[in-house]
C-alpha cells in the first residue's frame, strides 16, 4: 500500500477517474490496482465490481462498510450459506446496493468460491494465472472496457459457477485488483 503525505495529496496529478472527490483519490491513491493475491480479499473487490456495474464505483465506496457488514465481512464461507430468508433480509437494507440479481450472484458466487476452495483450488492463484508473471500494463493511454484476459477470467469463472462476472466486470476486477495497471500516462502511479 502506497503511503502519501497530507501536503502532497492534493498537488498529485492522477487518473481522470480519480479527481472528483477525496474517497476517489484515497482509494485511487492506496488501493487501486495494487497487486492483490489474497484469495479472500480478491472475491470481495469481485463482490463489489459486481454491484458497480451500472453505477459509480465512487456509490459503492460510498457503502463499502455497510456492504461489509451485510455479507459477512466478506468472508465467503459465510455467504455461502446464505439462506432465502438472508436474501430478502439484504433486499431490505439500505445500507447496500439494493440488486435482487447482485444479491443472488453473491451469494452463488461465494458457493462457488467455496467449491473450488474444498477442491484444492486457489482462488487468487487461478486469477492471476490469466496474467503470468505480472501485472498487464496498457501503455496505449486509453482505457479499455475489456481485453482477451478479461473475456477468458469471465469465461474460466462462470465455468466454475459464478455469475454476474461478465468481461467488462470482470476487467474492472482485473485493474482494481492489480491484474492490469491502467494508469493515465499523466497520473503519479504511472510506472512505465
Amino acid at each position: 500500500m502506497i503511503r502519501l503525505s497530507a501536503s502532497s495529496v492534493t498537488d498529485l496529478p492522477r487518473c481522470r477517474w480519480a479527481q472528483a472527490n477525496d474517497r476517489l483519490r484515497t482509494y485511487h491513491d492506496t488501493e487501486w490496482g495494487q497487486p492483490v493475491k489474497d484469495s479472500r480479499q480478491l472475491w470481495e473487490l469481485l463482490v463489489l465490481e459486481s454491484f458497480q456495474a451500472g453505477l459509480s464505483w465512487n456509490t459503492v465506496l460510498q457503502k463499502r462498510e455497510n456492504f461489509r457488514k451485510a455479507f459477512a465481512g466478506f468472508v465467503p464461507e459465510k455467504v455461502a450459506l446464505f439462506t432465502p430468508e438472508d436474501e430478502a433480509r439484504l433486499m431490505q437494507d439500505a445500507g447496500i446496493i439494493r440488486s435482487r440479481s447482485k444479491i443472488s450472484a453473491t451469494i452463488a458466487n461465494a458457493r462457488a468460491w467455496l467449491a473450488m476452495h474444498e477442491a484444492g483450488e486457489n482462488f487468487a492463484d487461478f486469477a492471476w494465472s490469466m496474467v503470468p508473471g505480472a501485472p498487464i500494463r496498457n501503455r496505449t493511454g486509453q482505457v479499455l472496457g475489456q481485453s482477451v484476459q478479461s473475456r477468458a477470467l469471465s469465461v474460466a469463472l462462470k465455468r466454475r459457477g459464478f455469475r454476474f462476472v461478465g468481461p467488462v466486470i470482470v476487467y474492472a476486477w482485473m485493474q482494481a485488483a492489480g491484474m492490469v495497471d491502467d494508469h493515465e500516462p499523466t497520473c503519479f502511479r504511472y510506472n512505465p
